[in-house]
């Protein structure tokens, strides 16, 4: 007699290519408990009923055309490898890719080197975004010419390319990035704003047409709000001095303006010079940062004997201050003032604190050893450029 538990063999034919795993009679039971309310009933399926009853797919595991995609997946990486790629980067980042079949590397290759991008630069292009070579060479001739309407030469689309491959090939909706040229330019953006915005925040043209409305109307409205009636001149200034604010959203945007108005007590006059001056820097900033580093800020300067009024007037005068973490803020004063700068020099020179911790002690002992008398003398040249302080420091071993 045969064991309830042991599996019935069926011969399958060949040519339907699946391998079938067949259940143990007698194994397989369904319960219920709603037809009948609480009475419980069980029926016992026999695998030759079930096999009967349900396709061999739901059993199956299919062997595709595994031969013909391996060979085309090879062919892509002696492809990539022969132009130089690095595939390992190129698989981390965008691993999807490689299991497409189709793609178009050597097409590329062929459009970018018409362009005058080096082979060097195509292969870092596939390595850092390797999306690129599923574009067909229609549409990178469409976005090509797109961006020429904006930028004066292939060079500076190539020099973008190099630093952001995605900022070109994130997106191959040309229609999209068409309507929002006409768009910017319908709303009086310059030739110079949108170069700023493509070289420095190409991810704008990427939006949809009605994300970017909704920001430009937004900045209209706060200009007539603040009493300024240029409001396609306050939107370029806004541009010009923040390219990343149309990728960021309004309601993030507008918090800031809050926090900046209610916070300093700027009246419309004050808030507008800021805005369209260093505050635009931190419009785009995620308000928790803005609150977090501020408060940092007025509590480590109140600590080292500063008023409120001075702590003001210091991040006025010096926004970009709130860029700065609560660790890296706090260490770099601690620096100055280990070295024996007063709090007062610090705060009539906040550029200074552009400058790396290691920048700030080396220049300092090169100073004092020179004979330079930071305490009563300008601490300005410890935020110079490299250039400009050797030339000063120079001077002063001379003297």
């Amino acid at each position: 007699m045969q064991h309830p538990l042991s599996l019935r063999q069926i011969s399958i034919p060949k040519g339907l290519g699946y391998l079938t795993i067949i259940p143990p009679r007698n194994l397989l039971c369904m319960r219920s408990n709603f037809l009948f309310g609480s009475r419980c009933w069980m029926i016992r399926f026999s695998a030759e009923i079930l096999l009967k009853s349900v396709s061999f797919r739901l059993f199956s595991v299919k062997c595709g055309n595994a031969n013909s995609e391996s060979l085309e997946n090879e062919k892509l990486l002696n492809n990539l490898l022969t132009m130089g790629v690095d595939v390992d980067m190129a698989k981390k980042r965008q691993p999807g890719v490689f299991n497409r079949t189709g793609t178009k590397e050597q097409e590329l290759k062929m459009f970018l080197l018409s362009k005058g991008a080096s082979k060097e630069v195509i292969a870092s292009v596939i390595s850092r975004y390797p999306r690129a070579i599923t574009r067909t060479p229609e549409s990178l001739s469409e976005r090509w010419d797109l961006w020429r309407k904006i930028m004066t030469s292939d060079l500076e689309i190539i020099n973008i390319l190099e630093r952001s491959p995605e900022s070109f090939f994130r997106s191959s909706n040309n229609l999209n990035l068409e309507n929002n040229i006409k768009f910017f330019y319908s709303v009086g953006l310059t030739h110079k704003c949108l170069s700023r915005l493509l070289t420095n925040a190409p991810r704008t043209f990427s939006n949809s047409l009605d994300l970017n409305k909704q920001m430009i109307e937004f900045l209209q409205e706060v200009s007539l709000s603040l009493g300024y009636n240029k409001p396609g001149d306050f939107v370029r200034k806004i541009i010009l001095k923040n390219p990343f604010i149309l990728i960021q959203s309004t309601k993030r945007v507008k918090t800031n303006i809050e926090f900046l108005q209610s916070t300093f007590s700027l009246n419309n006059e004050k808030l507008l010079v800021l805005l369209c001056g260093p505050g635009a820097k931190i419009l785009d900033l995620s308000n928790d940062y803005v609150n977090r580093n501020y408060t940092n800020i007025k509590e480590k300067l109140l600590f080292l004997g500063c008023t409120e009024e001075e702590i003001h007037k210091f991040i006025l005068r010096y926004p970009d201050v709130i860029f700065l973490g609560e660790k890296k803020f706090n260490d770099k004063l601690d620096c100055l003032i280990e070295e024996k700068l007063s709090i007062s020099q610090i705060i009539e020179n906040p550029r200074i604190l552009d400058s790396s911790i290691n920048t700030l002690k080396s220049r300092i002992k090169e100073l004092v050893n020179a004979g330079y008398n930071l305490s009563t003398s300008n601490i300005a040249l410890l935020s110079w450029s490299q250039k400009r302080y050797k030339a000063k420091l120079k001077k002063l071993n001379i003297e």
